[in-house]
């Protein structure tokens, strides 16, 4: 049976953190801290209890809700309205971003305590708890594309949070001005669909998919349906930082910890894996569309896992690792397992929080010191953060049992089931991820936690001057509750949450009627079901193959580099050389953005100022034509002298020139006779 969910408790959702978000971003100062961030944990808290019973409801009684809240204006037959639209993927999203961001907004209070923007801090991360809660609320895709740029303010807001950091406010700008190119793209891609089904609707343009499919580009001999899907993922290429557009990311770094946890991990750049999952009835009829997905998804899997092994600040290697397990979910969206694409997205968005709070718990207990060659040892100074990073990280290499296996694992069986060209690629670009993944959390996980301290005789910056009786500098120390307990609740799911929720999200009805796909051209997911005996089975299978060992040998090299043999690290850095310089400079990618795009725009910006506005508007037209006229008035001038004399024989000249052209006619007949 289908129930209906109530239009009234829906709204509450988005707008119990816009509440908070307001009045602790107006009322902050007045009001005071504690109750600052008090409204705005009510607020999220409110909204995670309602999604977690819409689950339930959607889940368990299979309600359904589909329907206009609000119609804001209607041109001839096209309507611009805010609605909601809730199903399985829908009421998932929704317990994911509301989980999340209630973690992160009670980790705030100790992460944050000392920051003068306390209450600003946490108006805006309401306020981007809203924006991301109308994105996936959405039933059409106007107000899809207003929560798509409302998160797209707010992380800039956030990510230049602490505004007199020139880094910051460069970070902000640049996470803003890639965003805009796949954002243009992602409008154009709404466009189309406006254009060629006169709807915003959802429902009424998947309705149409069909006919789109028959329809050529005008003037090309494209498929019109290809270039929309590309478009619109262009958008998703933007928000979930796929190659190109994914240098934001990691400068993105510059903003406090919790909202690398937020944004970066489980909220906005899963916009875009969200949207292509919602857009399946489209991207099902185009497999130009999905081997383009396919290939952007395989790059960014592979290549940013090479540049998290090189990283040397606790925050940027777990921001590459986002990158990576992105990578990840679009090839699952290239391969059609949209199923296994967002259970991955639901997986990583709870371990990829832990691991960047718990390199944020490790931040505070170094005195803000995120260099990771200054630490190690740290396990004996900060229990609860060791024991929740090593969760996070056996979940992140796909440790069997852990939620980041299943969901990994069933994305590489479903690049191996599938037919389309880009598959053989994208299954090395998937397998070899594993052990890099792999290599470089323990990487991290090692520098940090075991082997010599490094911090003894080093002061800490800005902590010159604080020394015990003894003379030494502070030891690191374990964070307040406020930090280890959200570490300690997301370390639950980070373990659990894929075990327990396989079979209804891949292989149940959970998300049956959220994501359509052409079984008879996309096998994957019909392949990889026929395989599933169960979670627990396929743990115990795990052990025999190829992934599971790669992920074994990332960690046991990654113990031998960094614990045992420090030496072969070094060694091998100065033997590839070039090839670390590469990977130091990013695949030059920052230097290209820079140096080509940003100054090509520039010096065409300059000549279009010179050449077209100064030499040709400005000279020619507009002075030319002033120009023009006064040279001809300068001649007419000179007839103008005021002698009547002259005016009289000008007079007596005329009158004869048009005597002359009168008869002139007469008199060439009496000379032709």
């Amino acid at each position: 049976m289908s129930t209906q969910l109530s239009q009234s408790l829906l709204l509450t959702v988005p707008l119990a953190p816009l509440a908070g978000s307001i009045v602790a971003g107006l009322f902050g100062k007045v009001i005071g801290r504690r109750a600052s961030h008090v409204v705005t944990i009510l607020g999220v808290l409110i909204a995670f209890i309602i999604s977690a019973m819409v689950l339930k409801d959607v889940a368990v009684d299979g309600a359904r809700f589909n329907a206009t809240v609000y119609e804001w204006m209607t041109l001839g037959p096209l309507k611009m309205e805010v609605g909601f639209m809730v199903d399985g993927l829908t009421a998932m999203m929704m317990c994911v971003v509301t989980f999340v961001s209630l973690m992160v907004h009670i980790y705030t209070i100790g992460y944050m305590e000392e920051d003068p923007g306390y209450h600003r801090f946490f108006s805006y991360i309401s306020l981007f708890t809203f924006s991301m809660l109308m994105l996936v609320m959405s039933n059409n895709f106007l107000q899809l594309f207003f929560g798509w740029e409302a998160v797209g303010l707010v992380s800039y807001l956030l990510i230049g949070f602490w505004f007199k950091k020139p880094t910051a406010i460069f970070a902000n700008m640049k996470a803003f001005l890639v965003n805009r190119v796949g954002d243009f793209g992602f409008i154009l891609g709404i466009g189309l669909v406006l254009a060629y089904t006169g709807s915003l609707n959802y429902t009424e343009v998947f309705a149409k998919a069909g006919d789109l499919a028959k329809l050529g580009f005008p003037g090309t001999d494209w498929a019109l349906l290809s270039v929309t899907c590309i478009c619109l993922f262009i958008g998703a290429m933007g928000k979930s930082a796929q190659f190109p557009l994914h240098v934001w990311l990691p400068d993105s770094m510059e903003g406090p910890t919790p909202i690398s946890a937020l944004i970066h991990a489980a909220t906005m750049v899963t916009a875009g894996i969200f949207m292509v999952t919602r857009m399946s009835p489209l991207f099902e009829l185009s497999d130009t569309a999905l081997n383009f997905v396919l290939v952007i998804g395989s790059i960014t899997a592979l290549f940013m896992g090479f540049l998290g092994i090189i990283q040397n600040d606790i925050k940027r290697v777990v921001a590459y690792s986002t990158l990576s397990q992105l990578g990840y979910m679009t090839v699952a969206l290239g391969v059609s397992a949209y199923n296994v694409a967002v259970f991955h997205l639901m997986t990583h968005a709870f371990f990829k929080a832990l691991l960047f709070l718990a390199a944020g718990s490790v931040i505070i207990g170094m005195h803000h010191d995120q260099d990771i060659r200054n630490m190690g040892g740290l396990r004996k100074y900060m229990p609860i953060t060791w024991i929740t990073s090593l969760l996070g990280s056996l979940a992140l290499i796909g440790t069997p049992f852990f939620a980041g296996f299943y969901s990994k694992d069933s994305i590489i069986e479903a690049v191996h089931a599938s037919t389309l060209p880009a598959a053989g690629f994208a299954y090395f670009a998937v397998v070899a991820g594993v052990f890099v993944t792999a290599f470089y959390s323990f990487r991290m996980y090692f520098l940090v936690f075991h082997g010599k301290e490094h911090f003894h005789h080093k002061p800490f910056p800005g902590e010159h001057d604080h020394h015990d009786d003894h003379g030494e500098h502070h030891a690191p120390h374990e964070s307040p509750w406020v930090v280890t307990a959200p570490l300690v609740l997301l370390a639950i799911p980070s373990v659990l949450i894929g075990y327990l929720t396989i079979q209804p999200m891949l292989y149940g009805d959970f998300l049956k009627d959220a994501i359509v796909v052409n079984a008879a051209a996309h096998p994957a997911m019909s392949v990889i079901a026929g395989h599933f005996h169960g979670a627990t089975a396929m743990a115990l299978h795990a052990v025999s193959t190829l992934p599971f060992w790669l992920a074994v040998a990332g960690v046991a090299v990654s113990y031998y580099f960094y614990m045992v043999n420090p030496a072969i690290p070094a060694a091998i850095g100065r033997a590839l050389s070039p090839v670390v310089r590469i990977l130091e400079n990013k695949y030059y990618m920052d230097w290209f953005n820079e140096n080509v795009l940003a100054a090509g725009a520039r010096k065409l910006g300059v000549g279009l100022w010179k050449g077209g506005d100064m030499a040709l508007i400005d000279g020619a037209v507009v002075n030319g034509s002033a120009q023009g006229v006064g040279a001809l008035a300068g001649v007419v001038r000179t007839f103008q002298t005021g002698y009547l004399s002259l005016y009289a024989l000008v007079m007596v000249l005329g009158i004869f020139g048009l005597m002359t052209w009168q008869l002139w006619p007469f008199l060439s007949s009496l000379m032709g006779h």
